[in-house]
């Protein structure tokens, strides 16, 4: 016999989704992101990444299988700390060296319209706050009915399920918010982002290496 209780994140999101006003941040915050530059399929700065779904990857908004995308998707956050700890989370080690890291900061050039997971939206459409932190492929269907119901939605603001601190998705509609140059841009190996760096593992727990 059922007990008709409902998961708090289902699989499969509620038909349609429904938002209110105060559900999306229309902000211009500086945001980091730490990005490759060595190895495969390396993405500038201000590119998104349309390979995927990535399983590694929590909101993914390319349909499966994992192939080439119209969908675009770039990962960042609003501290130092979070950008790196959600980037080394596998191993919890800040890998200066290995793939070319470099750390870059930028500030839209527009107000940014991001759907906000931190509020009570979740709870609104059958889930919970516990949604950023679901299992990824439950996030990533949730990304895909996010964008299909909204395409005109910059991406994400939601809590990392690192640092507990804002991180933003941003969708394909984010492509013309970038600026020609960055705020910052500097390998993670130059002596001072390393001491920076030095802070956010202090901070998180990480190794540095």
């Amino acid at each position: 016999m059922s007990s008709g209780r409902k998961p708090k994140t289902p699989r499969t999101p509620p038909v349609p989704l429904t938002r209110m006003d105060d559900d999306v941040i229309a902000g211009r915050t500086v945001l980091w992101r730490c990005h490759r530059t060595l190895g495969a399929r390396v993405v500038p700065w201000n590119g998104l990444r349309h390979f995927g779904p990535l399983p590694t990857m929590r909101f993914d908004p390319q349909p499966p299988p994992a192939g080439q995308s119209e969908e675009g998707v770039l990962y960042a956050a609003t501290d130092i700390a979070t950008a790196l700890a959600e980037t080394f989370q596998a191993t919890r080690v800040i890998d200066s060296v290995g793939f070319g890291p470099h750390l870059t900061a930028w500030e839209p050039t527009r107000p940014l319209q991001l759907l906000d997971l931190t509020g009570a939206w979740a709870l609104r459409n059958g889930a919970s706050h516990a949604l950023a932190s679901a299992p990824r492929a439950v996030c990533r269907a949730w990304a895909r009915a996010v964008r299909e119901t909204w395409p005109d939605l910059d991406g994400l603001w939601a809590p990392s399920a690192m640092t507990g601190k804002p991180a933003v998705v941003l969708f394909s509609p984010a492509v013309d918010s970038f600026p020609t140059l960055p705020s910052f841009s500097r390998p993670l190996a130059h002596p001072a982002v390393l001491a920076i760096a030095a802070q956010a593992a202090k901070t998180t727990g990480y190794t540095l290496r």
